[in-house]
């Protein structure tokens, strides 16, 4: 369908709101206003605590589990884009590398924290979805020859994003610490499971939520489900995809049977079942404010200031990434 003057001077105001709403980093040139709305802006997202990688530790969060807490902030030369949970998992034969960090800096903090606790060689490495903070980091691992898991999303989503997130990785923390896009060599397209020796894995590929390529992990042995960004804790979700999808994916990930979660941002585990809760009032209060403002011919502008401010007092980072939610929500919702 052809789109309409009108529609076309909204999209370009919304494009314009995004831009304004992420400061310091504005679009790609060659990046198109889907891009701009859906992400294109996106390295949650890029952080300035000044904390550096170096100096976190690791949970070992069950038997063979280790998991390190991100900042609740952003990307900076500092943190080397340390803001995501990342860790990995011993089996008897092998290890997989649950989410491999947000540059190849974040990355080889890593690698080396493995190599001090077993010299098992690293036979996975897991890409959760896109953004830069989950998998700019993979690059460190290439020496490993590892299999890099993805949903069947992912590389489409890398070809469209990929050269943008690294080139604004390497203005904040030089060529050498940014990392290279890395591409899925498995990609899951519903469901599968590997074996480390012992102990088994499942991903399920999830509809468009957080992104279009969410991809989530049970262990077995443990139990933990590992969800990624489809849970965050304490900082405030960033829709890049659904906020329709994300409840969706949110009931799904309740039939898993899992009762603790390593979320992708937050303490390194939790009870799964108030952090679903939690997220599910934010993105209520998301949805069901934006509808009220779509309908009462609420400007754009006006309902990036108003909707969910109940939930200002109960989130890291709020300010900054509400409003663009917002956003994302108003595209969706009005035209349900």
């Amino acid at each position: 369908m052809e789109e309409t003057t009108d529609e076309r001077a909204r999209c370009k105001r919304i494009d314009s709101l995004c831009r304004d709403g992420r400061k310091g980093y504005a679009m790609s040139p060659h990046a198109n206003r889907r891009e701009a709305l859906f992400g294109g802006l996106c390295l949650c997202c890029l952080p300035t605590l000044g904390r550096s990688a170096e100096a976190f530790g690791l949970d070992e969060v069950a038997p063979g589990i280790f998991v390190r807490r991100g900042i609740d902030g952003e990307a900076s030369a500092d943190n080397a884009d340390a803001i995501a949970n990342i860790g990995f998992i011993v089996g008897r034969d092998s290890v997989l590398v649950t989410e491999s960090g947000g540059s190849r800096a974040d990355g080889a903090w890593l690698r080396a924290e493995i190599r001090k606790r077993t010299d098992k060689p690293i036979s996975h490495v897991v890409l959760t979805h896109v953004h830069p903070d989950h998998c700019f980091g993979a690059s460190a691992f290439s020496e490993d020859k590892p299999v890099f898991i993805g949903h069947h999303a992912l590389r489409g989503a890398l070809e469209a994003r990929g050269d943008f997130y690294r080139q604004r990785l390497e203005d904040l923390l030089g060529a050498e610490k940014a990392g290279n896009v890395i591409y899925p060599t498995m990609e899951v397209k519903d469901a599968a499971e590997i074996d480390l020796g012992g102990r088994k894995l499942s991903f399920h590929a999830h509809g468009t939520a957080h992104t279009n390529c969410d991809l989530s992990m049970l262990d077995s042995e443990s139990g933990l489900l590992f969800p990624a960004d489809l849970l965050f804790v304490h900082r405030i979700p960033s829709l890049d995809g659904s906020l329709l999808g994300w409840f969706k994916e949110i009931e799904r990930l309740k039939t898993f049977g899992a009762k603790r979660a390593v979320p992708g941002h937050g303490p390194t585990t939790v009870d799964l079942e108030p952090a679903l809760a939690d997220i599910t009032r934010y993105l209520t209060a998301l949805r069901d404010e934006t509808r009220k403002a779509v309908s009462s011919g609420v400007s754009i502008e006006k309902a990036m200031q108003t909707v969910a401010q109940d939930e200002r007092g109960k989130w890291a980072l709020f300010d900054s990434y509400n409003p663009r939610n917002v956003t994302q929500a108003y595209k969706e919702l009005e035209w349900e």
